[in-house]
């Protein structure tokens, strides 16, 4: 560490060989004398809110010094600094580090530290309604990439003193701030210092990908493909989770936050489930996880039954195909698996104007023209279509993925092994997901290990009155969640 010098000028030209200080457009210093004395006061272009710099430097420039006070020019200016955050530094490491993140320095000739002012104004879009979890009825305001108005949002909707925000700075050039959110009293102190552990742990040059990064970091996923971390871009999801015990990972530039621990079961649910009626929820639940069994295994099953007919019960007589085709069976169902994905690709990268019409062209024109000419039999544009129906219903788009991963797979192995092929692969995905665990809790909890009480409200969506109790699977303190008395 490099302690700041006494002049001015000589930290002037430390910043200019450190940090490029007039060299880099953006990062600037604008020089007064106050009293004789050199005050000089740095500032990164965009970073900072211009308009509150200019209030300081007015004020700075017409600072009233008295020679009689017992105050001298540096406490004088120190208490002319009109911002409630205000702190010193003392390394030129800290100056640079605090400048680049937004704040704005000065410092006082003669003096062996400098003022950091806290004016950060952050480019960025505001609030908004996350497009992957929209609700019919409910708040409407979103998570940004700006970590400070992420952390408001949340203390917004929780105005409890035990909430914390510890932040750490991760990344040798980037500095990027995370902030591990959690509630005191409710959050289990070994999970909060095991992810702050795996966090501090972090030696790379910057988080240009930000929680993505960062979750790879503190879950060591490898290539599991099934989540390890639930994602959430609503504030209202976010809290309820830091409510039921869980911690929260907020990572600056990224508009979505990191809740752990979680199991399979957290990335089924959706946020409209809660702002309908219990009934009404439990409906829209069931419909969900029917989708998502669809997405998983009834590609599989119905190639199954196609190759062999003798499995199929006679309920089930009309599944298989009604034309012979030339091309073998499995090769169709993966390419149209396959060229749903391309669609789903290609709609991301295609502007909104542009993508109604791609998806026009894609359903009628490929679609039906690989009917035509015999490329494909209809029952596999029947079955490859509700399959991906059941993976856009889907809530967690990283479980969807995976799920479709496992799906061909399964269809792989139905080929090689029929019927013993899709029992096998079942049963290895089980036993995958029942090892796999996440920050030492179990992945498949409350199936495995079974609690039927947890599994019950996961399988029906109780009213919020009937909710007692905060899951198990955080280790809270505080299991209560409210009182009898409040039925």
């Amino acid at each position: 560490m490099q302690s700041l010098p006494l002049k001015a000028d000589h930290l002037d030209e430390i910043l200019k060989t450190r940090a490029g200080l007039t060299e880099s457009y953006d990062f600037n210093v604008r020089k007064m004398i106050i009293d004789g004395v050199d005050v000089h006061v740095y500032t990164v272009t965009g970073l900072s809110d211009s308009m509150y710099i200019m209030n300081l430097l007015e004020e700075l420039i017409e600072t009233p010094y008295d020679k009689n006070a017992k105050l001298n020019i540096a406490d004088t200016i120190y208490n002319r600094l009109i911002h409630q955050q205000v702190v010193k530094v003392y390394t030129v490491e800290d100056l640079i580090r605090q400048v680049f993140a937004g704040l704005i320095a000065v410092k006082v000739s003669g003096e062996d530290s400098a003022y950091i002012i806290d004016l950060r104004s952050y480019p960025g879009r505001q609030p908004e309604e996350p497009d992957t979890e929209k609700v019919v009825r409910g708040s409407r305001d979103g998570f940004v990439e700006n970590i400070v108005i992420n952390t408001a949002l949340t203390r917004r909707r929780i105005r409890d003193e035990r909430v914390r925000f510890d932040m750490l700075e991760i990344g040798q050039r980037s500095k990027s701030d995370v902030a591990v959110g959690y509630i005191k009293d409710l959050a289990n102190p070994d999970l909060i210092n095991m992810i702050k552990k795996e966090l501090s742990a972090i030696d790379i040059d910057g988080l240009t990908m930000s929680d993505k990064s960062v979750e790879e970091y503190i879950v060591k996923q490898g290539f599991n493909p099934f989540p390890m971390v639930r994602y959430t871009e609503r504030a209202d999801i976010a809290a309820t989770h830091m409510l039921e015990g869980h911690v929260l990972i907020y990572v600056d530039t990224s508009p979505s936050v990191i809740i752990t621990p979680t199991t399979y079961f957290h990335h089924v649910q959706h946020a409209e489930e809660y702002r309908q009626s219990p009934a009404v929820g439990t409906f829209v639940r069931w419909i969900r996880f029917t989708g998502i069994v669809a997405s998983l295994v009834l590609l599989p099953l119905w190639y199954l039954f196609a190759i062999d007919p003798a499995l199929r019960p006679e309920a089930l007589s009309f599944l298989g195909m009604k034309d012979d085709t030339s091309l073998p069976l499995i090769l169709q169902l993966f390419i149209a698996d396959i060229g749903i994905e391309f669609l789903r690709i290609a709609a991301i990268h295609t502007p909104t104007p542009l993508s109604t019409a791609m998806g026009l062209i894609a359903a009628v024109l490929i679609g039906q023209i690989a009917i035509d000419v015999g490329l494909f039999v209809p029952e596999v544009i029947l079955y490859v279509s509700l399959a991906a129906i059941g993976t856009f219903a889907t809530p967690s788009y990283e479980l969807s993925v995976a799920n479709k991963i496992v799906r061909l797979g399964l269809m792989l192995l139905v080929w090689i092994f029929h019927v013993e092929g899709l029992v096998i692969g079942v049963t290895v995905l089980i036993l995958f997901l029942i090892q796999t665990k996440v920050f030492n809790s179990p992945y498949l909890w409350p199936l495995v290990p079974f609690r039927p009480r947890a599994l019950m409200h996961i399988l029906i969506r109780m009213p919020m009155t009937h909710v007692m109790l905060r899951p198990m699977i955080v280790k809270t303190n505080n299991r209560v969640r409210q009182s009898k008395t409040g039925e």
